[in-house]
C-alpha cells in the first residue's frame, strides 16, 4: 500500500509488582487488547506491546500522521485501563506516569513518553526501537553523537556516499522548552559542545540530509517539569531507521559496547551505567537500576511490523530481534556493574548522586531552611 507510513512509540509506568520492577502480565496484556481493537478499527496498521523494567512501551504503526488524536487517545486508554488494573491488585505506582484525569487531545504533557516518526517506507525497512529505564531523554545523547558525528563508529560516514552528506540535529532544551537545528559535519563540535551537557540539552530528531528523511527520534518528555515536582525519571525510547544511506545496525549498536554513565537510577537521584540487556532481562535488581537499554528489531513491511514470526502472524503477534540479548554482551554488562558499583560507593556524595539543579527528590531545601538563621558570615 502506497503512501506514507507513521511509526509511534507511547510509553508510561502504570503500575508495578514489589516497587519499581516490572508491570504485571495481566496489564500488559489489557494494553495489547486496546491495541487489537485499534487495528480491528483500522486506527492502527499493528502493533506490539513490550516493556522495559517498570515501563510498558506500545510501538504502534498506521497513516494517521504524527501526532494524531485517534492514535494517542488509544494508547492512553490503554494506560488507563492498566493502570486500573494495577490499582485494583494493589500494584506500587498505580497510574503514576498519568498526569491528568482525562485525555485531552495529544499525549504530550499528560505524562507518557512518545517517540513518533513519518517517513515513505523504503522497499527494504530496518527499524530499531531503544527503550530506556531509571534514566532521562539525555541519555541517548552521547550514542547519538558517536553513531552520526563519529566515523571510527560508523564507518558510513566515511564510505556511504548518502550518509557522508551528514545528518541534521535538532536539539531540544528541555529546560527552557526551546530548539535548535543544527548541521553536520559542518557544525560537529558546536553540536557536541551542546549535548555535552546533558543536563539541559537533549536531541530530539536527526535528519538525513541525503532526502531519506527521519533517521531517528527520542521522547524528551520531562516528567518533573511537567508536574512541578519528582514523579520519576523519563525512562525515554528512540526509535531509528537503519542501513542503506543510513547507520548500519551494527553501527547503530556499537556505542554500547562501551560503558557510560547516564543520570537516574534509584529515586532518580544518582548516576549509574546503561546496562544493556534483553526485555526479560530488564528488571531492575540493583539498587533500583542499573538503568536498563533494551533494543528491538523489525523489518517493515507495508506498514506491518515483520519480526521472526511467520508471515502471515496477526497483528501484535511478533517475535523481534533483541539485540542485546547475546552472550556479547556480558561483558558490557559486568563493566557496567562495576562501574556502577564503584560511583554508588560515593553514597549521597556527588558525583553518585546529581546536581542541585537535578535532585527533584531531595530534602536539601528544607534542611537550608532551618539552617538559614545559623550560617554565619566568614571574616
Amino acid at each position: 500500500m502506497a503512501g506514507k507510513i507513521t511509526v509511534s512509540v507511547i510509553k508510561a509506568d502504570v503500575g508495578s509488582v514489589c516497587g519499581h520492577t516490572r508491570p504485571h502480565p495481566s496489564m500488559m496484556e489489557k494494553c495489547g487488547e486496546f491495541l487489537a481493537d485499534g487495528v480491528k478499527k483500522k486506527t492502527l496498521v499493528d502493533y506490539y506491546v513490550t516493556r522495559v523494567g517498570d515501563d510498558i512501551n506500545l510501538l504502534m504503526t498506521h497513516r494517521n500522521g504524527e501526532d494524531a488524536k485517534e492514535v494517542h487517545k488509544l494508547a492512553w486508554d490503554a494506560f488507563m485501563a492498566a493502570a486500573d488494573l494495577a490499582k485494583e491488585m494493589h500494584l506500587y505506582g498505580a497510574g503514576q506516569d498519568l498526569l491528568s484525569d482525562a485525555f485531552s487531545g495529544n499525549i504530550r504533557g499528560a505524562g507518557p513518553g512518545s517517540a513518533e516518526m513519518e517517513f515513505e517506507e523504503r522497499p527494504t525497512e530496518p527499524i530499531m526501537f531503544f527503550m530506556a529505564d531509571k534514566t532521562e531523554p539525555s541519555a541517548y545523547s552521547l550514542p547519538l553523537s558517536r553513531i552520526y558525528l563519529d566515523p571510527f563508529t560508523t564507518t558510513g560516514l566515511v564510505i556511504d556516499a548518502r550518509a557522508k552528506k551528514g545528518f541534521d540535529f535538532e536539539i531540544h532544551d528541555v529546560m527552557d522548552n526551546k530548539k535548535v537545528v543544527m548541521s553536520s559535519p559542518e557544525e560537529t563540535l558546536s553540536i557536541l559542545s551542546l549535548l555535552g551537557d546533558t543536563t539541559r540539552y537533549a536531541v530530539k530528531r536527526v535528519f538525513s540530509r541525503s532526502g531519506i528523511g527521519t533517521a531517528a527520534v527520542v521522547s524528551t518528555d520531562k516528567l518533573n517539569l511537567t508536574a512541578g515536582k519528582y514523579v520519576g525519571k523519563d525512562d525515554p525510547v528512540c526509535v531509528v531507521r537503519a542501513q542503506s544511506g543510513l547507520p548500519s545496525v551494527g553501527e547503530y549498536l556499537q556505542p554500547f559496547m562501551d560503558t557510560m554513565l547516564v543520570a537516574g537510577w534509584m529515586r532518580g537521584s544518582h548516576y549509574g551505567a546503561f546496562y544493556p540487556c534483553a526485555v526479560d532481562d530488564s528488571d531492575p535488581t540493583y539498587f533500583d537500576g542499573p538503568p536498563r537499554v533494551c533494543c528491538l528489531g523489525f523489518q517493515l513491511r507495508d506498514g506491518r511490523f515483520q519480526g521472526l514470526e511467520p508471515r502471515d502472524a496477526k497483528p501484535g503477534d511478533h517475535r523481534p530481534m533483541d539485540f542485546f540479548k547475546g552472550s556479547e554482551w556480558d561483558l558490557v554488562r559486568r563493566n557496567s556493574v562495576k562501574a556502577s558499583k564503584m560511583v554508588r560507593g560515593h553514597g549521597p556524595f556527588m558525583p553518585a548522586i546529581l546536581g542541585p539543579g537535578e535532585m527533584e527528590y531531595t530534602s536539601r531545601p528544607a534542611v537550608l531552611k532551618e539552617l538559614v538563621r545559623r550560617f554565619e558570615k566568614l571574616d
